[in-house]
C-alpha cells in the first residue's frame, strides 16, 4: 500500500510540473505568418481532417506543404486525425480548412495542451512506471525515485508541454519496446518499435540495437534451429506491422515515395539551427556547407555515423545482453545525433530517455547528462519564452537526482562502471586513486559554465557583428560534454565484462 501511495504522489507531481509548465507560451505563439511547431500540429489537424488521406503528403490547392506539410510517417497523421476529429465536436474552428490558419484562443490552447497529456499518460508515463517497478534487485525506494527522476526530466517535459510536441509517444513506444524485449517478448517488443519507427522516424537512432540485439540472440539460438525460427517471426512481425501502419499508402507507388520524400528531405542540408552536433560546431571553423556539395556531405555524414557506432553494434551482435542493449541505445543514439545528417536540437531526446533507462545503474554520469541535454536547447527554449520553466525544472531536476541517489557520493571507478577499464590499464591504476575527486570537479566546472552562459544568453545583448555569439555558445559547449560522454558509453559498453556473463533479466 505504501509503494502505491509514494507511486502516486510521485505521478501527481510530474503531473503538476508538466501542467505548469504548460500554462507558459508555446513555440511561435502570435508569430505570423509561420507560427510554430503549435501550428504545424494544429494545421495537421486541419489537413487529416478535411483532405482525403491520397492527398496528406502531396502540394495541391488545399495543401501548401511549404506551410508546415506533414512530415512525419502515418501513425502521426492518423493520431493528427483523431485529434481533429475531437476538435471538431468541440468547435469547428479550429480545424476549419484554409480559415482556421494560425488560429489561436484560450480553449483552443487548453485543448491542445490536453492532448499532449493524454498521451503522456496513455503511452509514455505507464511505460516508465512499469519499466521502474520491473528493475530486480532495487529496493521500492529506489524504483519510486528513478520513476521520479525519469518523470521529472525538464527536457522532454519543456519540449512536449512547452514548445509543444508530441515525443512522449514515439519515445514512450520505443520504451514499451524496450521492455518487452526485457521479459523475451520479442515480437512483441518489434511489434512496439514499429510503432515507434512509424510514429517519428528518428527513431531510426535506436534502429540499430533492436536489430543488432534480436540478430544476436537468433545467432545464440542457432540459426539452423530455433534462431532461423525466432528470426523468421521477428521478420514477419516487423513486416506486418508496416504493413498495417501504411495500408493506405499502398494503392500505388507515387504515394509511397512521396511519403518517403517527405520524411527524408535530403535538400534541406547537413543540420538546421544551432544544434549541438559535430558539423554545426566545425561550421565556426569551416563552412562545410558551402565548401561541400550536399551529396557529399550526405555521404560524409553517413561514414563517419556508421564508423563511430560500428564497435557497439557489432559487441551487442556477438554478445547480446540486455543491459549491453541499454547502453547500445545511448550510444548509437548519441552518434547520429553527434554525427548524422539533418539533425534538430530537440533529436537529443532520443538520447536523453535511453539514458533515463540506465539512471539507477550510472545515476551521478546520467544526471550529468540529462542536464547537458537540456542546456543544450537554451536557445530554443529561450526563443519560446521558456526561460522560468527551463531554470526552475532544470534546479528541481538536480535536486531531486541528487538527493534521491546521493550521487556525488556515486563517482568512483565503480560506480561509474569504469572498473574492467581501470584494470586494463595495468600501471596506470594508481590514477584512478584521484578520479572521484576529478570527475567531481569537472562536473561542478560543467554546471557553473553551463549557469553563467544561460543567465547570459537570456540577460546580455551579444555584439552586435556576432548576433549568435551565445547561441553557438551553447551548441559547442554542449557538443564537446556530447563527445566525452560518447567516448565514456563505449568505453563502458567495450569493456564490460557483464555482458559475456549470463545477463541479469529484468524480473
Amino acid at each position: 500500500m505504501e509503494k502505491w501511495s509514494l507511486m502516486t504522489i510521485t505521478v501527481l507531481l510530474a503531473l503538476t510540473v508538466r501542467w505548469a509548465v504548460s500554462l507558459g507560451s508555446y513555440s511561435g505563439a502570435g508569430k505570423p505568418p509561420m507560427y510554430g511547431d503549435y501550428e504545424a500540429q494544429r494545421h495537421w489537424q486541419e489537413v487529416t481532417y478535411n483532405l482525403p488521406i491520397r492527398q496528406w503528403y502531396f502540394n495541391t490547392s488545399d495543401n501548401n506543404l511549404l506551410y508546415w506539410g506533414l512530415d512525419y510517417p502515418p501513425l502521426t497523421a492518423y493520431h493528427s486525425f483523431v485529434c481533429a476529429y475531437i476538435a471538431k465536436l468541440i468547435n469547428p474552428d479550429w480545424i476549419a480548412l484554409h480559415t482556421s490558419r494560425g488560429y489561436e484562443s484560450q480553449p483552443h490552447k487548453l485543448f491542445m495542451r490536453t492532448t499532449v497529456f493524454v498521451a503522456d499518460l496513455l503511452v509514455y508515463i505507464p511505460a516508465v512506471i512499469v519499466y521502474c517497478f520491473s528493475l530486480k534487485e532495487t529496493s521500492t525506494k529506489k524504483k519510486v525515485s528513478s520513476v521520479l527522476c525519469i518523470l521529472l526530466y525538464p527536457g522532454l517535459i519543456l519540449i512536449d508541454h512547452g514548445h509543444f510536441q508530441y515525443n512522449s509517444v514515439s519515445l514512450g513506444l520505443a520504451l514499451w519496446g524496450v521492455l518487452y524485449l526485457s521479459y523475451d517478448w520479442d515480437l512483441l517488443g518489434s511489434a512496439a518499435f514499429c510503432l515507434a519507427l512509424n510514429y517519428k522516424q528518428m527513431e531510426l537512432y535506436h534502429s540499430l540495437p533492436f536489430f543488432c540485439y534480436l540478430l544476436g540472440k537468433c545467432f545464440k539460438k542457432g540459426l539452423k534451429g530455433k534462431g532461423l525460427v525466432l528470426l523468421t517471426k521477428i521478420a514477419g512481425t516487423v513486416v506486418v506491422s508496416f504493413a498495417v501502419c501504411w495500408l493506405p499508402f499502398c494503392t500505388d507507388m507515387e504515394q509511397i515515395m512521396q511519403v518517403l520524400r517527405r520524411l527524408f528531405p535530403i535538400d534541406r542540408g547537413l543540420f538546421e539551427d544551432k544544434v549541438a552536433n559535430i558539423w554545426c560546431s566545425l561550421s565556426v571553423l569551416i563552412k562545410i556547407k558551402n565548401i561541400i556539395s550536399p551529396q557529399t556531405q550526405l555521404k560524409l555524414s553517413f561514414a563517419v555515423t556508421f564508423l563511430s557506432l560500428l564497435p557497439t553494434c557489432i559487441k551487442l551482435t556477438v554478445q547480446p545482453s540486455l543491459r549491453g542493449f541499454k547502453f547500445a541505445l545511448v550510444s548509437c543514439a548519441l552518434s547520429f545525433f553527434l554525427f548524422s545528417f539533418q539533425v534538430h536540437e530537440k533529436s537529443i531526446l532520443l538520447v536523453s530517455v535511453p539514458v533515463c533507462l540506465i539512471i539507477n545503474e550510472i545515476p551521478f554520469m546520467a544526471t550529468w547528462f540529462l542536464l547537458v541535454s537540456t542546456f543544450s536547447m537554451l536557445p530554443l527554449l529561450l526563443k519560446d519564452g521558456l526561460l522560468l520553466a527551463y531554470a526552475v525544472t532544470t534546479l528541481a531536476f538536480l535536486l531531486v537526482c541528487a538527493t534521491s541517489f546521493s550521487i556525488f557520493e556515486k563517482t568512483s571507478a565503480e560506480d561509474l562502471q569504469l572498473k574492467p577499464f581501470s584494470l586494463s590499464l595495468k600501471g596506470y591504476v594508481s590514477w584512478f586513486k584521484s578520479f572521484p575527486k576529478i570527475v567531481r570537479c569537472l562536473f561542478l566546472l560543467s554546471l557553473t559554465l553551463m549557469g553563467v552562459l544561460s543567465l547570459m544568453s537570456a540577460a546580455v545583448h551579444p555584439p552586435q557583428r556576432l548576433p549568435d555569439l551565445f547561441p553557438l555558445s551553447v551548441s559547442v559547449i554542449s557538443c564537446l560534454h556530447f563527445l566525452l560522454f560518447l567516448v565514456y558509453f563505449n568505453v563502458v559498453i567495450l569493456w564490460d565484462s557483464k555482458n559475456s556473463r549470463s545477463q541479469r533479466k529484468i524480473s
